[in-house]
Order: C-alpha cells, then sequence, then structure tokens
C-alpha cells in the first residue's frame, strides 16, 4: 500500500515513540520496553486487505506484538487497534495472534502459513474512524465479507454496496466499462442475478470521490444485522443449532443469519466456559427474580469455546473499558484459570490519542482504483480529484459509555477448565491518556507501486477456505518489511513514477516539517479564521434543522396516513409545503459539507482554487432558496390547519398527542411546523457576522453581501406571517398546559409572559402562576390531574388596571397589588428584577388593551364563570402543593414544558425571550465533565428552547437527555475548581453543576451568548403595540 522513501516514517512517529521503536500503543511521557530479544531472524508472510502479501522479518523470540506494530508501521496505520492478525493454527481452527506470546510458539510452521490482516473490531458508527486510510481499509473488508457470503443481505443493500464499491475503482458510470468490470470481478455469490439492480444504482453516484465511496458504504454495512458479526456454531440445551457472536454491544445469538437474542455487556455478570459448556451469567432482575440466571450453549470443543471467550474478553475490553487492563501478579504456589488479557488500547483511548495528536496525513494508493493514471500526474495538477467524505470525521463516544454506569462484567474461571476477565464497567475516564505534549516528527512523501490489473485470487479472498498453511510459495509479489525488496533484493522503480494521484488528503503538507511556532499556531487541527467558524456553526446548525425538517416530513408523515387519522387533503398541504424544502436543504447541507471538508484541508480539492470561504455556496442557495417561498407562506397554512383537523376529530387529535409523547418529537409539534421560518433568521444573523468580520476587499464579501440583502428581503416579506404564526403557535401550547378555560387562541390575543409568582391571601403567600396575554391576567395553580395541567383559579381583564409598589403596606419583600375594575390581587416576585419585568410588561399590556377598539376580549363564558379564591373554589392544601414538585420527566405527561420548568425554578419567561431564543439557536460538538468526575464526554449538543438537548452524534434521531436552561447561571469556573482547560464554561442551578468545553474562542462565546439568552430573561420593549396580528 505504501512505500517509505527514504527513511521510513512509522506509526510509531506519528504517536510521538522514539526513532528506535514504531508501537502504535505507546502513551505519551512513557518509555518501550526493551528491544526485542535477539536470535534468529525468521521470514513471515502477512496477506493485506488489498490481497497484496508483505514479508516481515522478526526473530525466534519476539512477541505477536512486534510481528502486529511492523505490519502498522509498514501500513502508517495510526488506528491499527481495530485490526488483528488471524491464521490457522495446526487444529485448523482461524484464530487471532495473542499480541503477548511469541509468535513463532503460536505459528508453528511459520514457513507455510499466511496470517491475514484483517479488521478484529467493528465499532458501531464509522464516524469513529477519524482517518481516510482506516476506512479505506474498512472497505477492503467490508468488500471481502461481500464476496464470500459472510456479510449476508438483501439484494438492494448488496447492489447499492457494490456499486459504491465500483465507484471507487473505476469512477463514474459508463455503460461497457461498467458491465464489463462486473464481468471481471465477483463481488457476490450471486453477482449475476442483481447486475441490472447494480448498474441502475452506480448510475446515481456520479461524482463521487474514492473517499466519499469508502464513507458510504460504511453507512450501509453498519446498518446491517451482519455487520461485522463472525459466527460461532453453538447448540442450546435442548440441541438446537445456534450460532454465538459478539459485537461493541455484547453477546449475539443467531439462527441461521437471523439475530435471535443479544445480551448487553451491562446485563452480563460473568463469562467462562467448561469444556465445551460456554457460559453466560446475566445479572439479577430485581423485577422477575433475586436468582442470577445462567445460560448455557454447547459447542463442538474446548477450544472452540477458549477462542470465542478470548475474543469476547476483547470485545468487552476494547468498547467498554477507558483503558488498557493491567496485568494480573502472577500467584507463588497455584495458578487459577487463564492468565489470557487483553493487550492494546481502548477504542477511547484511540480516538483520544488521534484526535489531539495532530497527526500527519500520509498519501496512500488504492490498489484497485482505476479513476486516475499514474502516468505524470503531479499532485498540483489541475485534473487532481478531491477525496471527501460527505461527513466530518468527528470522533462519537462509543454508545455504551452514555448509557448509565452498571457494575462491571466480571468472568472469571471455574477450576482449571475457566478463564477469567479483568473488572470493567462504566466509568469516568480518568484513566484516559490525556493529550501528548511532545512535538510530532514529520513524516515524509511515500509512494508505492503495486502490480496493476491482477485479479485477486478467490481462495485469497475468502478468509474461511481452505487451510493457509499450505498455500503454495508462489502467488502475489512480496515485500519485505516494506522496503521494497524479496531476499535483499530492491525491487525495481518505474523511471518517472510519480506520486499516485489517488492519494488522500493533503499532499503539500505531507512531507513539510512543522515548526514549534507553527504547532503553537495550529495547535487545532482545523482553521484558525473567525470565518471558519462561522461556516462550521452553519453546518452544525443546518445538520439540526434538517432533522428537524424529517420529524414533519417523515415520521409526522407515517402517524398522519396511519389508520387515517387525518384527512388526505391536510395530509397533502403538509407533504407539498414541506418535501420541497427538505429536499433542497438536502443538497445545500451536501455542499456545505463538502466546502468544509476542502476548509479544513481534508481534500486535494484546495489545489483547484481557494475554497476558504463560504458565501458563493449561501448566495447560490438562497438565490434557490428565493424560488421555495410560496411554500413558506403556506407553513402558516399547515398550523392553521393542523389545530383545525384536531379541534374537529379526536381521532386526529389523539394522533398527535401520542406523536408528541415519542421521542423523536422532542419539542412540541407546532414549533417543528415553523422552523422552516426560524431557519431564514439564522441565516441573515450568520451573514451578518460575516460580512461585519469581512473586510470590503475581502473576495467572500461581495458574495456574503449580496446573500444578506436576498434573505433579509425574503425575511422582511414572511416577518408578518411569522410574528402572528409565532403567537398563535405559543397560545396553542399554552391552551395544553392550561385547564378551566376555553378557547385560548382568539383574534386579537396575543400572549406577553408566564411565571411564578406568590399570591397573597387569607392563607399566607401561596406559589401560583401567572399568564399575561394583551387582554387579560389569568392566574392559575399546579392540578393534581393526570396530565399536570394548571387549573385556572381567576383572570384579570387588562382594560383599566393599575399598579401600585406594596412591600411596605403588607411587608412582603418585592410584592405590588394589581387594582381591576372588579377585584385586587397582591401579588410578590422572587427578587426585584423578576418584580421590575413583571410590573414593566403588565403596564404595557394594560397600554395595548386600552388602545383595542374592544374592551372584552375575553371568550364567552369565561368571565361569567370565573373562579376566585374568595368564594371558596380553591381546595388545594399545602401537602397537595408539596407534593405537586414533583420530576420534570414524567412518562406520558407535560411536566417538562417551560410551563413547568418555570413553576419548578421559580422564574418567569416572556414572548420577547421567545423570540430571541427562537434566534439564538446553537448545535455542535461539546465535551461536558460533571462537578465530581474527570473525565470529558464528547457529545452532540442543540441548544434551542431553553433547554440544552443531548445525543451522541449529529446522526441520532432522537436526545438522549435533555437539560431545561432557566434558572441556570452561566460563568467561566474559577481557579479553586481545577479545571485546566481552555473554552470551559460552567452552569450551575443550586447544587447542580456541570462543565462544558468548546473547540475555539469563537464557539465558546457563541455558547455562552445564546445560554446567556435563555439563562437571562429580558424585558418586554416595544414601540409600538402589535395589537393587529391577525
Amino acid at each position: 500500500m505504501v512505500e517509505p522513501a527514504g527513511r521510513p516514517s512509522t506509526a510509531g512517529h506519528r504517536l510521538g515513540a522514539p526513532d528506535s521503536f514504531g508501537v502504535s500503543t505507546l502513551e505519551p511521557g512513557l518509555r518501550p520496553p526493551p528491544g526485542p530479544p535477539a536470535g534468529r531472524q525468521v521470514s513471515i508472510r502477512v496477506q493485506m486487505l488489498d490481497d497484496t502479501q508483505e514479508v516481515f522479518q522478526i526473530s525466534q523470540r519476539s512477541p505477536g506484538k512486534v510481528l502486529f506494530d511492523q505490519v502498522c508501521v509498514h501500513l502508517n496505520l495510526a488506528e491499527g487497534d481495530y485490526f488483528g492478525l488471524e491464521y490457522q493454527d495446526q487444529r485448523k481452527m482461524t484464530v487471532w495472534l495473542d499480541l503477548l506470546k511469541p509468535s513463532l510458539k503460536q505459528i508453528r510452521r511459520p514457513k507455510n502459513t499466511i496470517l491475514r490482516f484483517v479488521v478484529k473490531f467493528f465499532p458501531p458508527d464509522h464516524t469513529q474512524l477519524l482517518e481516510e486510510l482506516t476506512r479505506y481499509l474498512f472497505a477492503l473488508q467490508i468488500k471481502r465479507d461481500l464476496a464470500c457470503g459472510r456479510l449476508v443481505c438483501n439484494d438492494t443493500s448488496a447492489a447499492l454496496m457494490v456499486s459504491h464499491i465500483i465507484q471507487s475503482e473505476i469512477g463514474d458510470f459508463d455503460e461497457t466499462q461498467s458491465w464489463q468490470h462486473l464481468l471481471h470481478n465477483k463481488y457476490l455469490p450471486d453477482q449475476d442475478a442483481i447486475r441490472d439492480k447494480i448498474t441502475d444504482c452506480h448510475r446515481q453516484h456520479v461524482g463521487q470521490t474514492p473517499a466519499e465511496s469508502d464513507y458510504q458504504l460504511l453507512e450501509i454495512a453498519r446498518r446491517l444485522e451482519m455487520y461485522g458479526v463472525r459466527l460461532h456454531p453453538a447448540k442450546d440445551r435442548e440441541g438446537t443449532a445456534l450460532s454465538l457472536a459478539v459485537a461493541h454491544i455484547g453477546v449475539l445469538v443467531f439462527q441461521g443469519h437471523t439475530k435471535i437474542n443479544a445480551f448487553n455487556w451491562s446485563k452480563v455478570r460473568k463469562l467462562s466456559f467448561k469444556r465445551k459448556r460456554f457460559l453466560i451469567k446475566l445479572r439479577a432482575d430485581p423485577a422477575q427474580s433475586a436468582h442470577h440466571d445462567t445460560l448455557e450453549f454447547a459447542m463442538a470443543s474446548r477450544d472452540c469455546c477458549k477462542v470465542f471467550w478470548k475474543i469476547c474478553v476483547e470485545y468487552h475490553a476494547f468498547f467498554r473499558l477507558f483503558e488498557e487492563p493491567k496485568a494480573k501478579p502472577k500467584p507463588i504456589l497455584f495458578t487459577r484459570g487463564s492468565s489470557f488479557r487483553f493487550s492494546g488500547r481502548t477504542q477511547k483511548q484511540v480516538i483520544d490519542y488521534v484526535k489531539d495528536s495532530e497527526l500527519k496525513k500520509l498519501p496512500f494508493e488504492r490498489k484497485h482504483s482505476k479513476i486516475l493514471s499514474h502516468s505524470g500526474l503531479s499532485p498540483q495538477s489541475s485534473s487532481f480529484r478531491s477525496q471527501v467524505p460527505k461527513e466530518s470525521a468527528a470522533s462519537v463516544q462509543p454508545a455504551d459509555r452514555l448509557d448509565s454506569a452498571g457494575p462491571g462484567l466480571r468472568a472469571e474461571c471455574n477450576g482449571s477448565e475457566e478463564a477469567g476477565s479483568a473488572p470493567s464497567g462504566l466509568r469516568d475516564a480518568a484513566g484516559a491518556a490525556p493529550p501528548g505534549s511532545d512535538p510530532i516528527p514529520s513524516r515524509q512523501n511515500h509512494h508505492h507501486h503495486h502490480a496493476a490489473g491482477s485479479s485477486p485470487d478467490p481462495q485469497l479472498l475468502n478468509p474461511e477456505g481452505p487451510g493457509s498453511e499450505d498455500s503454495p510459495a508462489g502467488g502475489p509479489r512480496a515485500v519485505v518489511n516494506g522496503n521494497g525488496s524479496v531476499n535483499g533484493v530492491p525491487a525495481p522503480c518505474p523511471e518517472g513514477h510519480h506520486l499516485s494521484p489517488l492519494t488522500s488528503p493533503l499532499l503539500t503538507d505531507a512531507g513539510c516539517v512543522r515548526h514549534d511556532d507553527e504547532d503553537e499556531a495550529r495547535r487545532k487541527k482545523f482553521p484558525t479564521d473567525k470565518a471558519y467558524f462561522i461556516a462550521k456553526e452553519l453546518l452544525t446548525t443546518e445538520r439540526t434543522y434538517l432533522k428537524d425538517l424529517q420529524v414533519i416530513t417523515e415520521s409526522f408523515h407515517r402517524v398522519a396516513g396511519k389508520d387515517e387519522a387525518f384527512p388526505e387533503s391536510s395530509r397533502s398541504l403538509i407533504a407539498t409545503s414541506y418535501d420541497p424544502v427538505h429536499k433542497f436543504h438536502q443538497g445545500f447541507l451536501r455542499e456545505v459539507e463538502q466546502r468544509l471538508a476542502q476548509w479544513e484541508g481534508r481534500s486535494n480539492a484546495h489545489i483547484k482554487g481557494d475554497y476558504q470561504r463560504i458565501g458563493d455556496i449561501l448566495l447560490k442557495n438562497i438565490q434557490g432558496l428565493r424560488q421555495l417561498t410560496v411554500h413558506l407562506q403556506k407553513h402558516s397554512e399547515c398550523l392553521v390547519e393542523l389545530e383545525r383537523v384536531c379541534r374537529s376529530s379526536r381521532k386526529a387529535e389523539a394522533a398527535c398527542r401520542d406523536f408528541e409523547q415519542q421521542r423523536v418529537c422532542y419539542l412540541p409539534l407546532n414549533i417543528f411546523l415553523l422552523r422552516p421560518l426560524h431557519r431564514l433568521l439564522h441565516y441573515k444573523l450568520l451573514l451578518e457576522r460575516l460580512c461585519k468580520h469581512y473586510p470590503p476587499t475581502h473576495e467572500d464579501f461581495r458574495d456574503c453581501r449580496a446573500a444578506l440583502a436576498d434573505i433579509s428581503e425574503m425575511v422582511l416579506q414572511l416577518q408578518g406571517t411569522m410574528m402572528k404564526m409565532e403567537n398563535f403557535q405559543k397560545l396553542l401550547e399554552l391552551k395544553k398546559d392550561l385547564t378551566g378555560i376555553d378557547n385560548l387562541a382568539i383574534p386579537g390575543r396575543e400572549f406577553i409572559r408566564l411565571g411564578c409568582l406568590s399570591k397573597l391571601s387569607g392563607k399566607g403567600l401561596q406559589q401560583r402562576m401567572f399568564f399575561l396575554f394583551s387582554d387579560s391576567l389569568v392566574y392559575t395553580s399546579r392540578g393534581m390531574t393526570p396530565s399536570n395541567q394548571f387549573k385556572v383559579h381567576g383572570q384579570l381583564p387588562l382594560y383599566g388596571m393599575t399598579i401600585r409598589e406594596s412591600e411596605e403596606e403588607w411587608g412582603v419583600p418585592h410584592s405590588f397589588t394589581l387594582f381591576g375594575q372588579r377585584q385586587s390581587v397582591v401579588v410578590a416576585a422572587s427578587c426585584a428584577a423578576e418584580m421590575e419585568r413583571w410590573v414593566e410588561d403588565i403596564r404595557m399590556a394594560v397600554d395595548l388593551s386600552e388602545q383595542s377598539s374592544s374592551t372584552d376580549l375575553l371568550p364567552p363564558g369565561l368571565s361569567d364563570n370565573k373562579l376566585t379564591e374568595d368564594c371558596g373554589a380553591e381546595v388545594e392544601s399545602e401537602e397537595e402543593l408539596g407534593g405537586s414538585r414533583s420530576s420534570l420527566e414524567r412518562p406520558g405527561h407535560r411536566g417538562n414544558t417551560t410551563v413547568h420548568v418555570c413553576w419548578h425554578r421559580n422564574t418567569s419567561v416572556s414572548m420577547v425571550d421567545f423570540s430571541v431564543a427562537v434566534e439564538n439557536q446553537l448545535s455542535g460538538n461539546l465535551l461536558r465533565k460533571f462537578k465530581n468526575s474527570n473525565g470529558w464526554q464528547k457529545l452532540w449538543v442543540v441548544f434551542t428552547n431553553f433547554s440544552l438537548f443531548f445525543y451522541k452524534s449529529h446522526q441520532d434521531d432522537y436526545p438522549l437527555a435533555s437539560l431545561p436552561l432557566l434558572g441556570y447561571s452561566v460563568t467561566a469556573p474559577s481557579e479553586s475548581e481545577n479545571i485546566h482547560k481552555d473554552y470551559v464554561f460552567k452552569l450551575h442551578f443550586k447544587s447542580h453543576v456541570y462543565y462544558f468545553r468548546t473547540e475555539s474562542e469563537y464557539t465558546f462565546e457563541r455558547w455562552m451568548e445564546v445560554i446567556r439568552s435563555a439563562t437571562c430573561s429580558a424585558s418586554r420593549s416595544l414601540s409600538s403595540p402589535r395589537k393587529d396580528l391577525y
């Protein structure tokens, strides 16, 4: 794959190891162990994933780790821990090379044995693979699994995956070339049956680079049930033929190729084996029984049990532990069980280390790719094609570590027949390797020439084929230790052979030496220009926006069509209004992702021109968005139509209510309907920041200014509709939280503020929830209904109302009296600032009501049936009030809305605050740390609707958890808190403390800005009343 030129740059160099030792698993600051024991050198042949064979020289007594590290060094592979070396032993069993044992004690016949370098650990998400070379090798593994029939799937998925493989090998679709390529290459056991379907899929990949094809291939493969599955035959107690497998989540049970059971690591107490019996001991389920369940499976032999047990131990350690388990001390007299343990870095260590080490990226050759010829094409050629994944390869925490902690898995030995693994479980990353501070030596440009046109040997393509020990000495050309020589004779290199154009990612930077001042300037992997971070904010928020659109176009569309809950006309209106917008923004997101990848230097597309700008893409797409104005104007009709259908049909109302309880609908449904209008404001604010940042002479300034003019015109055109719909949506939402009031959303009514105040009555101060509208002030208490609604106790018309501060009169701090036409109410705020906000907004609302043409805008019957506390209508004790202050999270209840958060945290929020929150939505990756934890956890975080929503990655459909921010304070941590990191902000409310870490100064300031907008309530200030909204 890669041939070093001159002095080779090794994977050890990339990880800060000394020159004399190329081990990819060293932690910074640790010295390598003594060199391998001296002795006679032995040649070992290793078959790579691209079907080439390499010969490596190792000492007789050297452990397997030495050979494995030589392979990783040869490939310049930093993420080598995902891979392993497998071979067939003398029992014809496929086993993994143990890295701690001497190689020749495992490989009995080295001259006749070919080891295979293959993927050992399959992560759940390919975005956890940070380097393009690693993704390329995974793509080769998927290609091999498809060819040998191991990756079983339906014809559609198989055809789509093969089409991506062909796209990476021969490029864009050409009917003759594609047909011939399929005739001469076998990708599937039954390829001929779906050849037409493969070519149809291939037609759709025009312009897709090999790196993009790898990315898409892994995206499809990871969703398959048989992805990364290696079946181990077994039988249950009844003698039924089954298969066992291990994955990142735990132990799987298959019947044929169908998964019938899965035992998550958190549920497994112990794994062991005794003779032919493989035992899985589960933790006791308190809800069912107190005893521990033990599952027993019979395998072919004790050796089969041991092989499977070992890979289970390694999978558990790699995906669940934060650091490599320590070796157990050897007993003095007696041994009990196996001493086997996982050796190498865990997935978390791999991700953290590659992410923090700023590794130089070397070009590599794609052996089977024929997209560009090698002849005389320099890296600076204008026809150089970029290879940019469609998604930024941001690291994502393994899925299991986001779950709640549980006791560790314990695998012990039972006499001499069982073996144990080290305890594990979910812990803070206290033992994770800190970011390396040693300078990273530069790597030299490499190139390697492979024999072209050779078709892979079917026997070598199938890892489950006949025994490799008896493989003939002939076969593919061997390369010794990556030096291109056989038996000491250098291999000839064709004259004029240039660096392969199919290299990735940044050729011009691959061979340069980074100086100390450059290290400081490039401490982060990505550009430091503020415009880049503004463009990245566009990317992250666009991803969230597209997910929100999918809630309407996909999730809600399925619910609306189920059992004909909604009439066809309503479904058609929503579909025709939102589907074109969704399709448009899918293309927009792809363009932004491509541009950001080029800007970050993860492709060679920069050679064609300067791509460090975003204004041209924004201008092009905003002009395209103008064509969709007719659809955007219909979104208000959709909101009104949805409310009309829910009022007229209980079936539709129940369908909407059930849909809002689904995890994918993490906000009120009506908010999703207004997202396209809100997104226009985001584009406008982003362009304003870009225009403010750029000098007028900058090449991107003209495009940004033109785009800003276009989007400002659209916002102005739709602003009236947007204001009406925001108010209408808020009234509809409050209607669900209130009981005892009819038809809250009436023409002319405007929501102004809601919040918690204490009302003075004969029983003393009692907590009440107040709702201020443009025509009335409604006060409520939290009811004891199953839906947690607030019960209306009374309402005060605003027409003719006066306000007087009465702290001295009643001796209650921050109190004031409201004098209405029929009654007066004494209330007290929690602080002076809260009192000031209420008084200001009530006075403004009184002015609005007096300027209105109607003196009574209340719905008929409400004022006649008004309930007052003085008439004895309130029957709620202090105990009931205390009991109502329950958790904000109640499944199936409206217990986590803004109204309930204000109730629990004794605060208020205004319509101005809602409007500011609409403008200040933000998304991106943050590192989170709890008050008493040591490790930082990387999460995808979305800020919207006064809350933070936490995801594993931006690809997730629903959040794992949420944190309402009303009442929280946001500050920078103090010195005494020992947070020795840059760009960290602190969120705290009473005893709850969270730390969040951002990637740059710009993102730090943006997160502080938007969170302050949620934690600091704005006061209402309007120059003119908005009374004619309807």
